[in-house]
């Protein structure tokens, strides 16, 4: 199914970020990408689904497919400010926000820093703090290499982007933010006024147990947990294809929570 509207360049806080416009709808809904991945690779699978029914907004960030570098490390700080630009670019007051993984921490930084375009937030697989990680996390994150980086993604970034050394270049500085990944303060998470939705799988990267404390944190949050591995319940390309009917009812239970 093509729900594909636009795609386009912007210049956004020095560097010419990609992004693409599906469906229709009132309010748009902003995807944001994971680590190391592309729109396809995150959300080709729930993308479509919940197009039929929103205006759809999916951003490439830093380094990341077809947008390109800065001489600058990533942080998520700068990835919000970076959606809050091109949300300004396109006219756009109020969005909602749905991040997976390193783009659910960046959906928090985005309610945090710019809560006046935010209308609601899903952080699916998102985390706040350091202690959210399953064991041996960071210790993998420090002897990780290129060759550990899954497949699939290195081909979706040669894909849309045949560059070699800015594959590489995006992977070390994925890498590098993560080493360095800092606590987001309580407080700053409990200011965020938006409707929040968490999501999160029970086997996934980040802990059952800090999905709930960090709704916790919000009034009024709303707190989902699906059978999977990390991005499986909405068909992340790098999660296993199992055939069930996961992604759909994701898309459906965004959707409810979107509503009105």
């Amino acid at each position: 199914m093509t729900t594909l509207k636009t795609s386009a360049h912007a210049p956004i806080n020095g560097i010419s970020l990609y992004y693409e416009i599906h469906g229709e709808g009132e309010i748009p809904v902003v995807l944001i990408h994971g680590g190391g991945s592309t729109i396809q690779t995150s959300f080709g699978v729930l993308l479509p689904l919940l197009a039929t029914c929103h205006k759809i907004v999916a951003v490439e960030l830093q380094a990341h497919g077809r947008t390109t570098d800065r001489d600058a490390p990533e942080t998520f700080m700068q990835d919000a400010d970076d959606v809050a630009g091109l949300l300004k670019h396109l006219n756009i007051n109020k969005a909602d926000i749905v991040g997976f993984s390193n783009g659910g921490t960046t959906t928090l930084q985005l309610a945090i820093r710019h809560p006046q375009l935010v209308n609601k937030i899903v952080v699916m697989a998102g985390a706040y703090k350091r202690d959210g990680f399953i064991n041996g996390f960071f210790d993998f994150m420090q002897t990780a290499t290129f060759d550990s980086m899954p497949q699939p993604l290195k081909d979706a970034y040669l894909k849309v982007t045949p560059n070699p050394a800015g594959l590489l270049n995006m992977f070390n500085k994925d890498k590098q933010r993560m080493i360095n990944f800092t606590d987001i303060a309580d407080e700053a998470i409990s200011a965020i006024k938006a409707p929040a939705l968490f999501m999160v799988a029970d086997k996934d990267v980040i802990t059952i147990e800090h999905t709930i404390a960090m709704s916790r944190l919000i009034n009024g949050a709303q707190l989902i947990v699906l059978p999977g591995v990390h991005g499986q319940f909405f068909g992340e390309l790098g999660s296993p294809d199992d055939g069930n009917k996961a992604p759909q009812a994701t898309a459906i239970l965004i959707g409810e929570f979107l509503k009105g």
